[in-house]
């Protein structure tokens, strides 16, 4: 750990697949089944309920795969704002404890507790109370993580799931991380961990070994990322204001693609994934960016900016064959995205001072 950076005290909360246990608390019908949230016969599914889990349904999986998988799978069609008004609920709850919060999605937000509106000291009865109070106003479960910085909190958050906490107290950090599958770090996707295991990278102790100069010439610019994240080094502070420049959404193929129609399928599929995930914030955008990337990895992106803002998966869609059309080269594709920007997220330079003091007490529990 880098000794000369204060130290602070960071929750993640996560809410317990959230948009499925909204449906399963307002309709107890659905309590104990597997369900997910999303169109049945077409389209993606936006959440699925831990009893979907079992049998491999994940969110963004095409709901026809979700449906092999589990065929007593229940589909319910989301009810945004009525995530959105229950999200507002738990963001009250963060408030009473802290102005520090920066929420991620609906569903989960960092905490910066170092100052606290009660003075607690403990970071992990903070945690206990703001899980409490949303079991008891919302009826819904939350984990959360519990460390020194963004990163380490994000990881913890997870550990636990569903229903629980987990504390990485700061003189842990170091032997936490040298134990912790790489392909459990936040920001290693499965192609990474894969690139990971081939050069004998299984833990953080086999990642730590690598200098930074090594992991930057195999993995580019997140080659320094990885080089600090596993010596607990990440000082990106809680940002209360955060402004979100653009949404995206991509597949990378097992088999490459050269059909017309699975291109096209996959662009359905990919549209309306963005637009469940637009309306998840209510963020809406103006131009629109097709990414191919092809079998030999050269890349081609193309965008298309409108006066109005896009509003619709269909709209995603036939703008996303129109650029498809531009395309230079008929090669296997490997790779396809689609990518929102020129968003309306308010622009808003807000300073927020970070408070710097030392740990005082950071409870392990």
């Amino acid at each position: 750990m880098d000794s000369s950076f204060p130290l602070r005290k960071i929750i993640h909360v996560d809410m317990d697949a959230f948009y499925a246990s909204v449906e399963q608390h307002d309709n107890p019908e659905l309590k104990g089944k597997a369900i997910a949230v999303g169109g049945e016969h077409r389209g993606v599914v936006a959440a699925a309920s831990y009893e979907a889990r079992k049998f491999g349904v994940r969110s963004a999986m095409p709901s026809k795969t979700a449906k092999e998988k589990c065929p007593h799978l229940i589909f319910v069609s989301p009810r945004f704002q009525r995530y959105k008004e229950i999200s507002r609920k738990i963001r009250e709850i963060f408030y009473e404890y802290t102005d520090l919060v920066e929420p991620l999605s609906l569903d989960e937000a960092y905490l910066d507790v170092t100052e606290n509106k009660k003075e607690i000291e403990s970071a992990n009865q903070i945690a206990r109370e703001i899980r409490q109070k949303i079991f008891e106003q919302t009826g819904l479960t939350a984990s959360a993580g519990i460390s020194i910085n963004k990163f380490l909190a994000k990881v913890a958050s997870d550990i636990n799931k569903p229903n629980g906490q987990k504390t990485i107290h700061p003189d842990k950090v170091e032997s936490f991380l040298e134990e912790l599958p790489v392909e459990k770090f936040y920001g290693v996707g499965k192609v990474t961990a894969n690139k990971m295991f081939s050069l004998g990278i299984y833990k953080g102790k086999d990642l730590k070994k690598r200098s930074i100069e090594d992991l930057t010439r195999l993995f580019g610019k997140s080659g320094a990322y990885y080089y600090n994240v596993v010596r607990g080094i990440h000082h990106s502070e809680v940002k209360p204001h955060r402004i979100q420049k653009s949404v995206a959404v991509e597949r990378t193929f097992f088999e490459d693609l050269f059909d017309e129609q699975q291109i096209n399928e996959k662009l359905k599929s990919l549209s309306e994934e963005l637009h469940n995930r637009l309306q998840k914030n209510n963020i809406l955008g103006r131009t629109l960016t097709l990414k191919i990337k092809y079998k030999d990895f050269s890349l081609f992106t193309r965008s298309i900016t409108k006066e109005e803002y896009f509003s619709s998966a269909e709209q995603y869609f036939n703008t996303g064959k129109q650029l498809w059309e531009l395309r230079p080269f008929d090669k296997a594709v490997r790779l396809l995205g689609l990518s929102l920007s020129q968003l309306n997220t308010e622009e808003k330079k807000q300073i927020s001072v970070q408070l710097k003091i030392p740990f005082k007490e950071f409870e392990d529990q």
